[in-house]
Parts: structure tokens; C-alpha cells; sequence
């Protein structure tokens, strides 16, 4: 077996994390990345000047990431705003695939458990953009929880994403870098002896971990900056070009999502799956692809056939061809 031996510094896009207090410019601050694409979970950038897709429920955010894989229609960054809220499609995703009314229904943590697998799925989704040149970041609100470490006598509270003890660290772990934006604020003590904390308009960003938030980088940013895109200019120093545009024509992938969207029965629905089932197998689909197209499927039956359906009626006769 030989090995693929690389050497030095890689050319890559950024895979970054966005989070801090509430309306601080962090959507802002996602929007001047360069040529930016908002994937808005929210509809919290109708202020900003931007190309955004509305995403109001998980499958849509799958697509779009899945159909931005295939080609980057001109884009350089794509900006998920915001975390938290994607996070909240995914956990109503799995309630109604599953016909639950809580996540804590599934019993014995598997809820969460499913929660963090297919959150798993849109970070690796995310990478294989990461991959095409086009930098990811991820938009989040933050709060804050009491920790207590270790090797600490006594916890103490610290900011951190928004996100359930499920996927905040897969977030953590997967951004290259993640900042916390935040007022620079001074506490003194006042002419009555108690402590009054003063500013508070001065924005910062924050690029290494402290105590009291979660930050990290790997693009040698100064602990402390100002919150301008031309403090993170780092982030688009090793930016690889463009790739070559793909040839046009329909897919595979976009021809199954246009027979899902084009199916009136379960029967058809039914064959679309099990023909997706046929595809996986013989690897003319990736295990995304599939996991996005079966997410569409179950969506389109919803919509036909809602909660009370019967299940899938296992057919091959309408089956893709």
C-alpha cells in the first residue's frame, strides 16, 4: 500500500462559527463574508442587502445545501443563519417522521441521540461545500450556563452557543474557528461603593477561550479584535480559486427530486423510496443524497397523505427509472 504524502501549508475555505448577545451584528458580520448566499432559518436578515434562500423547515435546508454542492451559482460563502434555529427544524423534522410531540418521547435518550446523528449529517453536508472553495459559516445566539470544572472548588456561569448539550460540542469541534462577539464592558466601582459596569458600544470579537466563553481559531487571530470583516481577513488568505463549473444537464439526484415533488400517491412515493434504496446500493447515489432525497420523500407523503397515512406501500411498478 503507498501512501499519499502531502507537504506544507493546504489551500482550503473556512469552516467558521459566528455567536454572541443578542442584536450585536452578528447576522451583519456573516453577510460581509465574501459573495455571501444566506440560508436563513429565522427571516432575521430582511435587513440586510443579501441573497438569502428561506428555510423554514430542515428538508429545505438540506436541499439547499445539497443543490449548493452541485453547483455554487457564483457564491463564495455560505452563511446557515442561524444555528439554533436550523436546530429547532430538525428536532420538529424528527418529531413529525416519528409521529412524537417531544423529543423526550422517544425514551432513554434516543431522541437526542437521533438530534446529534443527524446533525452530524449537516456538518458533514457543510464540508463537502468546504470542499467545492466555498466558505461555511454558521450564525448562533449564545447563553449563559453555569459550569463547574473539575479541578475548580466552586462553578461559575461562561457564555456558550445555544445549542443542546447534543450539538453544541459537534459545532465546536467542527469550526475552524468560532468567535464570540460581545460589548467591551469596564465594572467599577460606583461613588456609593457598589460595582456599575460602564460602555458597552464598543464591539468586540473574541478568538481564544477564556473562562467566561468558548472561542478558538486556527488562523493565528489575535485574541481580541474589533468586529469587522477586515479583522478576519485571515480567514480568506488560503481561499483555493474556483472550481470548474460542472456541465449542465439534469442529474440523477435533481430527476428522483423532481419525480418526488411530481408524486399524488403513496403507491408512487413507495416505489420512488425503494428505488432510492436500489441507487444507494450501487453507489449512483451518496449516502447524503440518500439521506436528503428519503427526508423530501417523507415530506412529500406527509403533504398527500398526513399523519394518519398508512405506511409505505412497498411497490415497484411506478418505480424511478
Amino acid at each position: 500500500m503507498s501512501l499519499n504524502i502531502t507537504r506544507g501549508k493546504q489551500a482550503t475555505a473556512s469552516r467558521v462559527a459566528i455567536y454572541g448577545t443578542e442584536g450585536i451584528g452578528k447576522s451583519t458580520l456573516g453577510a460581509q463574508f465574501p459573495k455571501p448566499l444566506i440560508l436563513d432559518t429565522e427571516e432575521g436578515t430582511h435587513h440586510l442587502d443579501v441573497a438569502r434562500v428561506s428555510c423554514h423547515d430542515w428538508v429545505t435546508l438540506e436541499g439547499a445545501m445539497l443543490e449548493l454542492g452541485r453547483d455554487r451559482q457564483g457564491f463564495e460563502t455560505v452563511v446557515i443563519d442561524s444555528a439554533d434555529w436550523a436546530e429547532r427544524h430538525l428536532i420538529d423534522h424528527l418529531l413529525r417522521k416519528s409521529g412524537k410531540r417531544s423529543i423526550e418521547d422517544f425514551g432513554f435518550g434516543k431522541g437526542y441521540t437521533m438530534l446529534a446523528e443527524s446533525f452530524t449529517k449537516l456538518l458533514a453536508a457543510a464540508d463537502a461545500l468546504v470542499r467545492t472553495g466555498l466558505h461555511v459559516v454558521f450564525v448562533a445566539h449564545s447563553q449563559v450556563k453555569r459550569t463547574s470544572p473539575p479541578d475548580q472548588e466552586e462553578g461559575y456561569d461562561r457564555y456558550e452557543l445555544k445549542l443542546t448539550k447534543q450539538t453544541g460540542p459537534l459545532l465546536r469541534e467542527w469550526a475552524d474557528a468560532l468567535l464570540f462577539c460581545n460589548y467591551r464592558l469596564k465594572v467599577v466601582e460606583g461613588a456609593d461603593g457598589r460595582m456599575k459596569a460602564r460602555g458597552g458600544k464598543e464591539r468586540l470579537v473574541y478568538a481564544e477561550r477564556s473562562a467566561a466563553w468558548d472561542a478558538k481559531n486556527r488562523y493565528g487571530l489575535a485574541a481580541e479584535l474589533p468586529m469587522s470583516i477586515d479583522s478576519l481577513a485571515p480567514l480568506f488568505a488560503g481561499t483555493p480559486a474556483p472550481a470548474a463549473p460542472k456541465p449542465q444537464g439534469k442529474s440523477l439526484v435533481d430527476t428522483v427530486r423532481d419525480t418526488i415533488a411530481a408524486a399524488t400517491t403513496v403507491k408512487k412515493l413507495g416505489a420512488v423510496v425503494t428505488r432510492l434504496d436500489t441507487l444507494l446500493s450501487e453507489g449512483k447515489v451518496s449516502g447524503d443524497e440518500w439521506s436528503t432525497l428519503t427526508d423530501l420523500a417523507n415530506a412529500r407523503h406527509a403533504e398527500i397523505d398526513p399523519p394518519t397515512g398508512a405506511p409505505w406501500e412497498k411497490e415497484t411498478s411506478d418505480a424511478v427509472a
